[in-house]
């Protein structure tokens, strides 16, 4: 274990990037421990942070942290004191996770912490720690990790191949992004077969690759249908399981973390997203040249 960290991680230079990490995950333990503790009312445990009556959500204590420790870094990037840049990865691994766990309020602008939008979080959360174990783990996007070794030489075949093979994967992962499979597409940054497997196989029928191909083609949007209920029933029940067990239920009458309650939650939840796409603006015929759906602008003569 030490000649593997000592191998992969320090001589490697990953060092800063594995502190970030485990500052990440330990601060988000942290602080989801300190919130159920809080919202469970126990007494010996300090409670909100409310002066004079304001609740300061801890995301501000996130991107004050970030701050700090971003600043820190760039002042002392061209010292390369290694001490000093491990210690400020972890402070902004700290920062980050503080953030990111209040992610659903800033992209609701609504305080949704217990509530199902809230989950947002805690899938931003797992998306953070996803990109950074694979970067650890020696995985680069695009395997765009032999780039350096292009600098100082001289073959601009190699060159342009490797420009070639970043335009195609940047094409493949935007059409497995529309074809709305965005873990598929994030792993195959990393990971260039995924893309191409996520490319060819059939999209989610919400989708935007789904509302521009499959509106006009019922049986390909059926299968897309049948499938989506057939391989994401599992997905999501372990989803709301993992989602409930960090985050908690939406409402303290819910039984946390309770099987059964996965099961309904998900059929809800495949009942309300497992839908066909609509069909796409353009395609819908209309008298005049406004755009169907919107309101028209003016009074009619």
């Amino acid at each position: 274990m030490l000649d593997w960290m000592r191998r992969e991680i320090v001589d490697e230079g990953n060092l800063p990037l594995l502190f970030f990490l485990l500052g990440f995950v330990l601060a988000f333990l942290f602080i989801r421990i300190s919130v159920r503790l809080i919202r469970a009312d126990v007494r010996w445990w300090p409670g909100n942070i409310t002066p004079g009556g304001h609740h300061v959500h801890h995301v501000v204590f996130g991107i004050v942290t970030m701050v700090i420790a971003g600043g820190g870094l760039i002042a002392i990037a061209e010292d390369g004191n290694r001490v000093a840049t491990t210690v400020l990865a972890a402070l902004f691994g700290v920062g980050a996770a503080l953030t990111l766990d209040e992610f659903a309020l800033i992209f609701y602008l609504n305080d949704v912490y217990w509530e199902e939008q809230g989950r947002v979080s805690v899938d931003a959360v797992f998306v953070a720690i996803a990109v950074t174990g694979m970067w650890l783990l020696g995985l680069r996007p695009f395997e765009l990790g032999d780039a350096t070794n292009f600098e100082d030489s001289g073959d601009w075949a190699e060159r342009a191949g490797l420009v070639v093979g970043v335009l195609v994967n940047l094409l493949l992962a935007a059409i497995v992004l529309a074809k709305g499979k965005i873990w598929t597409g994030l792993a195959g940054l990393f990971v260039a077969p995924l893309l191409w497997i996520g490319a060819i196989r059939l999209s989610r029928p919400g989708a935007p690759w789904a509302r521009w191909r499959y509106v006009g083609r019922p049986r390909r949007m059926s299968r897309a249908l049948a499938r989506e209920r057939r391989l994401r029933r599992p997905v999501i029940r372990a989803k709301l399981f993992v989602q409930e067990l960090v985050a908690g239920a939406p409402t303290l009458e819910t039984v946390r973390g309770s099987v059964e309650h996965s099961r309904s939650a998900a059929e809800a939840e495949l009942d309300r997203r497992v839908r066909p796409a609509p069909p796409p603006i353009s395609a819908i015929a209309v008298s005049s040249g406004t755009m169907d759906g919107l309101p028209r602008s003016g009074t009619p003569t």
